[in-house]
């Protein structure tokens, strides 16, 4: 049995990225913290951290921040299943995108009481990486392939416009949306994981390559608004431009082309029991944004 004061503080500081913070969050000093992780390593007779900033966990710092969140989720289980009370809310920290964070995951996770949700944001195409490597109890995935000890859940698409302002488009496409003009006209991108923009490109015949010049915006509602001031075209949920693309203030770069990205809910096995309230909470949600 490992020490689960020592292994909260483990978790605590690959989380938090330092010492002071872990402590902040532990309510213990931060000669404690660093103390309780010497003494770990020297038991288990590995690292288990490297010393940052930030301050993250090795492959086998990761291994026990996993023991430590499995342990938390079973002894909550086991709570609930006997009608006693938990000390203190759940902490359920879950990989999400941007994008359904900005259109439907907020209203399912206002649904669930008495949990406090640490989310991690990234691409739909690389969340299922932090439930890989038991980072997070659940993601928002775009993956379908399934992960040993996880199930997974469809959630329905999220439906992609490419979209711009009239004032862009005149400028950009005055004489068409060609190879020639995508390949001068400024893009919007989240990040480099982001590829909505070049999948779409590349399905409209407008370059094999995709190669395009873009601006980097890591805001969901910053590409909407980005979008209307004519600063580039981007790839929008069609629930977030919807209201804008009906008065005019933002049309498709060409008309009927959406992109349609199929999203899943998969979660550690082991946590079922736990978050089904979040599970249903998420599918509800999803149910009255997504496309079936």
């Amino acid at each position: 049995m490992y020490d689960p004061a020592q292994l909260a503080a483990l978790a605590a500081v690959h989380r938090r990225g330092s010492f002071d913070l872990a402590a902040a969050e532990l309510g213990i000093t931060q000669s404690a913290v660093s103390q309780r992780i010497r003494s770990l390593e020297e038991r288990v007779g590995t690292l288990l951290l490297r010393r940052g900033p930030p301050s993250t966990a090795t492959e086998a710092g990761l291994r026990l921040v996993r023991h430590h969140d499995e342990v938390a989720l079973l002894a909550r289980g086991v709570a609930q299943d006997l009608g006693g009370i938990a000390a203190g809310p759940a902490v359920l920290r879950l990989a999400v995108n941007a994008d359904s964070l900005a259109t439907w995951v907020l209203p399912a996770l206002a649904e669930v009481p008495d949990v406090l949700f640490d989310l991690v944001i990234d691409d739909q195409d690389f969340s299922q990486d932090w439930l890989r490597r038991g980072e997070v109890v659940a993601a928002v995935t775009s993956a379908t392939g399934p992960l040993q000890g996880c199930e997974t859940l469809p959630l329905g698409a999220l439906r992609y416009r490419a979209t711009a302002s009239p004032a862009y488009m005149a400028r950009w496409f005055a004489n068409g949306v060609t190879p020639e003009a995508a390949a001068r006209a400024p893009a919007l991108t989240f990040s480099d994981k982001d590829r909505l923009q070049a999948h779409w490109v590349t399905a409209r015949g407008l370059g094999q390559r995709a190669a395009f010049p873009s601006h980097r915006l890591a805001s969901a509602q910053g590409f909407v608004e980005a979008s209307l001031l004519g600063l580039g075209w981007g790839m929008n949920p069609e629930v977030l431009v919807a209201e804008a693309m009906t008065d005019g203030r933002l049309v498709e770069v060409i008309p009927d082309t959406p992109l349609d990205v199929p999203l899943y809910w998969q979660y550690a096995r082991l946590a079922g029991g736990v978050i089904a309230p979040l599970t249903r909470a998420m599918r509800r949600a999803a149910a009255r944004v997504l496309i079936a």
